[in-house]
């Protein structure tokens, strides 16, 4: 119950700030959604959470109208590394994590804004539904139909049988719904696009519960009660953000 009544709550939470706040204001809660994802990371990892700095930083780079060239992208990462490395005490493996984590979260949440700002609250509702829809089969795909094992060593719950129901939904989801949300985008492109963004969501469904098993924990935090950490309940989306943006912004 405790499960249902939250999750209910925060999908209605995601719905009404999609539709109703201005750009800037989605840019503030991707950073806001960037820094406890991150800090979640950075306490899985181990790494000093000064990092999460780095994640909001890009995050909201990423949110802006136009992506920056690929050599401020870098100077600021290099930049950064030095800074851990020659005046912050980290090792270069631990300013590497701090690194990835901006890629890993802040970057996709920060274009997650972007398409928002591009195409509107439809395309940013039909990527996270796409997603939700996937989960949704996945899990009683699985229960249903569930024999053979997808991961066993990373997630042992996760079947074929229910990647594959994930895969079919999602992308006939993609394939109806993206025709109002992306009207200039043909029915095969939106197939293809949605078997993609399904594939990528399951690829970072099961990235995450590889750092989670490393780290021998099961939920990345107790922020949402039933449902684990805020990582835990962005991990297929971190994943499927960058296809959908890039995408998104070849069609008019």
């Amino acid at each position: 119950m405790v499960r249902l009544a939250s999750g209910v709550a925060l999908a209605a939470a995601v719905v009404a700030a999609v539709l109703l706040l201005p750009v800037t204001a989605l840019r503030v809660v991707a950073c806001a959604v960037a820094a406890l994802a991150g800090r979640e990371y950075f306490e899985i990892a181990g790494v000093h959470l000064r990092a999460v700095v780095l994640v909001v930083a890009l995050c909201w780079v990423a949110a802006g109208p136009e992506l920056p060239p690929a050599y401020v992208l870098l100077s600021m990462a290099l930049l950064w590394v030095a800074v851990d490395v020659l005046f912050g005490g980290d090792s270069v493996h631990e300013a590497a994590a701090g690194l990835f984590a901006s890629v890993y979260i802040g970057l996709p949440l920060g274009l997650l804004v972007a398409v928002h700002d591009a195409h509107g609250w439809p395309a940013t509702l039909l990527l996270v539904a796409t997603i939700v829809v996937s989960d949704s089969s996945q899990y009683y795909t699985g229960r249903l139909l569930g024999r053979r094992p997808l991961a066993p060593a990373i997630s042992p719950n996760k079947t074929v049988e229910g990647a594959l129901g994930g895969l079919v939904l999602g992308t006939a989801f993609m394939t109806l719904a993206g025709g109002r949300a992306l009207p200039s985008a043909g029915p095969a492109a939106l197939a293809g696009l949605g078997a993609f963004v399904v594939i990528m969501g399951i690829c970072g469904d099961l990235f995450e519960s590889r750092l989670k098993r490393d780290a021998a924990v099961k939920d990345s935090s107790s922020l949402i009660p039933g449902h684990g950490g805020v990582l835990d309940r962005v991990d297929a989306l971190l994943f499927a953000v960058v296809p959908f943006y890039l995408f998104v912004r070849n069609i008019p």
